[in-house]
């Protein structure tokens, strides 16, 4: 196998030892990473990663849940060139905490678009009970990309299709209760990718345990028998996608 996992967290603060990490799950079968940023300390942590590992691509951007952080948007040009340096991400809108700050938020997704609309780069969304202003504001920019860990209705997911984004799979989808299941069924192989968010969003059976790439196999095992395809034909579809949208800069 070799799947890639389409977004993760492969950083310091939740990895002592990310070389070993990266072994692992590669013996898994997991052998290509878009490893997200989150803040400016991780963009260039994930800068780093991406030169010292070739099988290491790299997103950058600010998250929303940090735009209270101090951030140079200088470090997006500086890797403009970059080879590795894939997409824009994470980035988009958060209204899940008591605390968020909508205006500010809004702010730096729009700054980060309009910067990957100018220079022709995908872009990484995370969106949580933001999905309206979400699509409204995606739609004033000629971008495409990944919606991460998409949980939304159909209608939702046609709308973020149509507008050429692929929509992340992630072990959500293992949850006993989980409804976007059904959803899936709906949504054609050509549209989706593999994801782990790790360290967060653990699969089953391995719920309460840190999450690491490796788990996109046990993701991939549950998408293949929702699909009614094998392995193989899930492993090639999804890395086609990726291929399509991220690898052509």
């Amino acid at each position: 196998m070799n799947f890639t996992d389409a977004h993760c967290h492969l950083t310091k603060e939740f990895y002592n030892d990310i070389g070993k990490v990266i072994e692992k799950c590669s013996s898994a079968g997991v052998t290509r990473y878009i490893v997200n940023a989150t803040d400016y300390e991780s963009v260039l942590e994930v800068l780093e990663l991406a030169k010292k590992y070739e099988s290491v691509y790299g997103a950058i951007g600010l998250h929303p849940e940090d735009v209270d952080k101090g951030f140079d948007y200088r470090v997006l040009d500086n890797a403009i060139d970059n080879k590795k340096i894939i997409a824009i991400g994470e980035i988009g809108l958060d209204y899940h905490y008591d605390n968020y700050n909508k205006e500010k938020e809004i702010e730096a997704f729009k700054k980060q678009l309009i910067f990957a609309e100018k220079y022709h780069i995908p872009v990484i969304v995370h969106s949580r009970d933001a999905t309206q202003d979400t699509l409204d504001i995606l739609k004033e920019y000629k971008v495409t990309g990944l919606i991460h860990s998409f949980s939304g209705s159909l209608e939702i997911a046609r709308e973020y299709i149509k507008r050429g984004f692929l929509l992340g799979i992630n072990g959500v989808i293992t949850f006993k209760n989980c409804k976007i299941k059904e959803v899936y069924k709906n949504i054609p192989l050509e549209s989706i990718v593999l994801e782990t968010d790790s360290p967060f969003l653990t699969p089953v059976p391995y719920r309460g345990e840190k999450n690491d790439p490796s788990h996109i196999i046990d993701i991939a095992k549950f998408v293949s028998d929702l699909y009614g395809i094998s392995l193989e034909e899930l492993e090639k579809v999804t890395n086609a996608n990726i291929d399509r949208v991220f690898m052509n800069k």
